[in-house]
């Protein structure tokens, strides 16, 4: 039996981590088995390379070090959580996962789209997301949005051409693959947003009940 790998992407103040709950308890109360999980992190090894990405530091990171971090984190969390899970049948909702790598360290970070594809391949094998929500907002709300959360980790510390890069792959990763992509408006309120979950919801239903 294999579960159903649903993804949710989208620049800063995107409102992922919220709709992703909403998603899960809507999910459980059709009676699935529902793990909530996160990228980069999602165990304890991944948290803490999470934390030296995410925090600030004296000593500039490099882009490729940047990449490769992310995809150890990514390999520790596909071992620990997400593959086992899979394989007990149950419905994974990540916030954030390969696409974003292709959105921030590709995009906004200029590294070469053959080499993050060559990491990818090494790390996941053949495994890719079932269905994969991205959250698009123009980059001036979602930067007033985050900054309103408070102290701005070392991503949310860019300027506006790299947030603007991260935006445009995002919109050409999901044109270039209609089947996989479904863009949510972001932008709008959060009843807005959520209703416009709830039309998705049979369609994840039927996904999973295809298995």
């Amino acid at each position: 039996m294999s579960g159903l790998f649903i993804t949710l992407e989208g620049p800063e103040g995107a409102g992922k981590t919220t709709n992703r709950e909403y998603l899960a308890e809507h999910l459980r109360r059709a009676g699935l088995d529902v793990v909530l999980t996160r990228e980069p992190g999602g165990t304890p090894l991944a948290e803490r390379i999470r934390e030296l990405l995410l925090t600030p530091s004296d000593e500039p990171m490099h882009a490729d070090t940047e990449l490769l971090l992310v995809f150890a984190a990514r390999a520790q969390h596909l071992a620990q959580v997400i593959r086992p899970a899979l394989a007990r049948g149950a419905v994974v909702l990540c916030d954030r996962f390969t696409d974003a790598t292709y959105a921030y360290q590709g995009g906004g970070r200029g590294l070469s789209l053959p080499r993050i594809g060559a990491l990818e391949d090494f790390v996941q094998g053949t495994l890719r997301p079932d269905l994969t929500l991205v959250f698009d907002l123009p980059v001036e709300i979602g930067l007033a949005r985050a900054t309103a959360r408070g102290r701005l980790d070392r991503f949310e510390q860019e300027g506006r051409a790299f947030f603007d890069a991260v935006r445009n792959t995002y919109l050409q990763r999901a044109a270039a693959e209609p089947q996989r992509y479904r863009l949510v408006d972001a932008a709008q309120s959060l009843e807005q947003v959520q209703r416009s979950l709830d039309a998705l919801l049979p369609q994840v239903l039927e996904m999973n009940a295809r298995g």
